[in-house]
């Protein structure tokens, strides 16, 4: 067996540190000058740190081992990392102007009396030498200048290290790092996740972790679907094997755990994903760790190394079965981990190494840079949708903004799809029962405990659940994809834990013909409108809808949003939700119909026609004017009904103004070049031989605000198409009018009269952003190089 600190491979060890980010080098220095010189070293933020990326206060203590740096006097230690990004680079003097500037600060101030330079870069012996010279130029009493095959050698002979900064065993060759034994017990670890070693980020939850495996011998890793059980898990083997020598064993139940425990194999690492089942509660697997545990627990106690995962829901339901308190282990909380508790810092860490190690082009990171951030605090934060923003084969139709990143970050269909296929029935039913909530509208949930009604029943039958396996099941998906809520009245109702797995459930239940129609009766008016759409099954489906309705169904909810279209105002309806409810119909049929549905819904509510020509100025504001362009289009709108509406719109043309039917894109639909031309022909009999009374009608009427004036934006429209149709003079006219209303219309209260624009440069501005944000570096800096 290999001694500590031996390099097993023959030559010297060099890892791809230039594959890490700026922050994660810096991390990376900082933890191997603790571990290595045995100091407490100060990682400084990255903003606001003075020209230091670290330091040390106080005496500094001969390391040990000849690998450190000991004739170092007292005083203030000043540490800075220098990162490239390009691999087999050296560092030039030439490279260090802007921090040879910072030194001389920091020597006045008085906190530098030691400078190391840390860098991942090769130095050549002249550079060593011209670098430490113009330190001590500054001042420096003791330059110290290391370079990337000195981190190398630091990593490659500390064992402890690469357990607390795992992400080593990703950038190197394993072999000269392990012996033979431990290597090949990682190597077949490893073969099944390289990628998940290369992009692994040292979180709170892996620390917790290891701490547990040392000091315990025991943890059990939960946390939702896909948030990094099992990588954790991974990592820990492989620390396991280098740092104990122990054999890793994968097992799969607890019984061949005991069968392949040895009582005379001290160090043996036992390593078991999903131990009371992958997706749902596995009582047999339960009553075996029960039988088992005391076994397991002894082999614990003579030097075995256990890791457990679990999905947190599974867990909860397991839990009373294994009698916990006979065991204090599992009931402690120093063994027990949240895997998927992390920090802002952690969550940005992970996305940034996915990317780093996907096959993104450069130009599209550089797109994405500006977003990074925010999609790093998409909720809920699943690594495995970072791995994928990383991957081109799922981002072909991406939307490269803010919304369009995070979206992606926040809700992951697929993955969501994947997980609740496995599920069983009666989760399945419970789902589906919390998503059909139409019962007390002042409940927006599922109450609890529930009632079953016949649709309730329905859907159970359905799914083939019962209801003690439905409230079983409900209490098992607690905290995981469902939350109990309490209403204002003390009344407990179960929802979806975040809208994103409500979501990815309604796109599951498309798949599932059994489910959909009891859903669907069970769902209430407003989600029905709110959470839905009946758009073609090959057509993208738009933000925020949760679930697309197949043609098989149309007719059943044709018929019912015709009723609601058609519904009288109630006695206690006021006019505001009477409106808002056929709004909402009409916004239904301008945005959520296919042709085949449209198609469903006049022929269930042909009274409809009766009321396409009540939209109001401007026309392009109106949901009808879409509604007259989507039945059009789907060669459903009467001549007769497309003539009233193109009256209406000749009506309006004059009295708002409203010049809608010139630039609307479904105006454009509507119209033919007659119909345009007559309506341009209108326009210079009614409107304009009497613009200035009207100039004066609309100005005496205004009240709003002057930034978007429907009057103001009709005239310039009419200047601007006269003017392109070469009519200079009625052009004329409406740029008159333009003025003259401007004139005598109230100016707004909201106007400011000092208001100035922004004529500073992109750099000026970019300057004044990063003053506001305290001079900060975002983690993302360099992604794009």
């Amino acid at each position: 067996m290999s001694s500590a600190g031996e390099v097993v491979a023959a030559g010297s060890p060099r890892f791809t540190l230039h594959t890490l980010g700026w922050r994660a080098f810096q991390d990376l220095c900082a933890a191997v000058l603790r571990e290595v010189w045995g100091q407490s070293v100060q990682a400084f933020a990255d903003s606001n740190d003075g020209g230091r990326d670290g330091a040390f206060y106080g005496t500094w203590q001969p390391p040990t081992d000849l690998s450190g740096v000991r004739d170092v006097p007292p005083g203030s230690f000043v540490l800075q990392c220098k990162h490239t990004k390009k691999a087999d680079a050296t560092l030039a003097p030439s490279e260090l102007e802007d921090e040879f500037d910072k030194v001389n600060a920091l020597v006045k101030r008085g906190v530098c009396g030691t400078y190391v330079l840390l860098t991942n870069a090769r130095v050549t012996g002249t550079s060593e030498e011209e670098i430490r010279r113009r330190l001590s130029v500054c001042g420096v009493a003791h330059p110290l200048v290391l370079d990337g095959q000195w981190l190398s050698d630091m990593i490659a002979t500390h064992r402890r290290l690469r357990m607390f900064v795992p992400r080593v065993y990703g950038l190197g060759d394993l072999s000269q790092i392990l012996d033979e034994r431990a290597y090949a017990q990682a190597s077949v670890l490893m073969a099944s996740a390289p990628e998940q070693v290369a992009t692994f980020v040292v979180t709170g939850a892996y620390r917790k972790a290891a701490r547990a495996l040392r000091d315990h011998g025991f943890v059990l890793l939960l946390g939702d679907p896909a948030v990094g059980k099992s990588v954790i898990a991974l990592m820990l083997a492989i620390s396991a094997a280098d740092n104990w020598d122990c054999l890793a064993i994968k097992a799969r139940t607890s019984e061949e755990l005991v069968q392949r425990w040895n009582p005379h194999e001290k160090d043996q690492f036992f390593w078991l994903d999903d131990a009371f089942g992958a997706v749902r509660h596995e009582e047999h697997l339960t009553h075996a760790w029960a039988r088992d545990l005391p076994h397991v627990m002894s082999s614990v106690k003579n030097g075995a190394r256990v890791v457990l995962t679990s999905r947190s829901y599974i867990y909860n339901e397991a839990r009373p079965l294994l009698k916990p308190y006979s065991y204090p282990l599992l009931h402690e909380q120093q063994v027990t981990v949240d895997v998927a508790d992390l920090t802002r810092e952690e969550r940005q860490q992970i996305l940034y190494n996915h990317l780093a190690a996907g096959d993104q082009p450069q130009d599209l990171r550089a797109q994405m840079k500006p977003h990074l951030e925010a999609a790093s605090d998409a909720i809920p934060f699943r690594p495995e949708a970072a791995r994928r923003l990383g991957l081109q084969a799922f981002t072909a139709n991406l939307a490269m903004t803010q919304q369009g990143v995070t979206t992606f970050m926040a809700q992951s269909q697929q993955l969501l799809n994947d997980l609740y296929d496995q599920l069983d029935a009666h989760a399945h039913a419970a789902l589906a029962l919390a998503y059909a909530t139409a019962r007390d509208k002042a409940l927006p949930g599922l109450p609890n405990p529930v009632l079953f009604d016949a649709s309730d029943r329905d859907i159970l039958e359905r799914a083939g659940s019962t209801p003690a396996g439905v409230s079983k099941a409900l209490a098992a998906l607690a905290g995981t994809f469902l939350r109990l809520n309490t209403s204002s009245n003390g009344q407990e109702y179960w929802t979806f834990h975040h809208p994103t797995l409500r979501e990815g459930f309604a796109g599951w239940l498309t798949t599932q013909p059994h489910l959909l129609p009891m859903v669907l009766i069970g769902m209430s008016d407003q989600a029905l409108l709110s959470r839905t759409d009946c758009l073609s099954p090959s057509s993208t489906q738009r933000q925020g809808t949760l679930l697309r309705i197949p043609p098989s169904l149309y007719e059943e909810v044709a018929h019912r949003l015709a009723a609601l279209r058609q519904q009288r105002r109630g006695p206690l309806e006021d006019w505001r939700q009477f409106h808002e409810r056929k709004w909402a119909v009409q916004t239904y049929l301008a945005h959520d119909s296919s042709d085949g549905f449209l198609c469903a819904y006049v022929a269930a509510d042909p009274q409809i026609y009766e009321e396409l020509d009540q939209f109001d100025s401007p026309a392009s504001y109106d949901k009808l004017t879409i509604v007259l362009s989507r039945l059009h289009q789907a060669h459903l709108l009467p001549e007769e009904f497309r003539q009233r509406a193109i009256h209406r719109m000749k009506e309006l043309a004059v009295s708002s103004p409203d010049a809608s039917w010139i630039e609307d894109h479904d105006w454009h639909l509507l119209l033919t070049d007659t119909d345009r031309e007559a309506m341009f022909g209108n326009v210079l009999r009614k409107l304009v031989p009497h613009l200035q009374d009207r100039v004066e009608d609309w100005a005496a009427e205004f009240s709003g605000d002057g930034d978007d004036d429907p009057v103001e934006n009709a005239l310039r429209l009419y200047e601007q198409a006269f003017h392109e149709r070469q009519d200079t003079e009625t052009a004329l006219r409406f740029d008159w009018a333009i003025d003259s209303y401007q004139q005598i219309r109230p100016a707004s209260e909201d106007t400011a009269n000092d208001w100035a624009p922004n004529t500073s440069s992109l750099h000026e501005r970019m300057s004044q952003l990063r003053q506001r944000s305290g001079g900060r570096r975002s983690l993302f800096d360099d992604i794009d190089q």
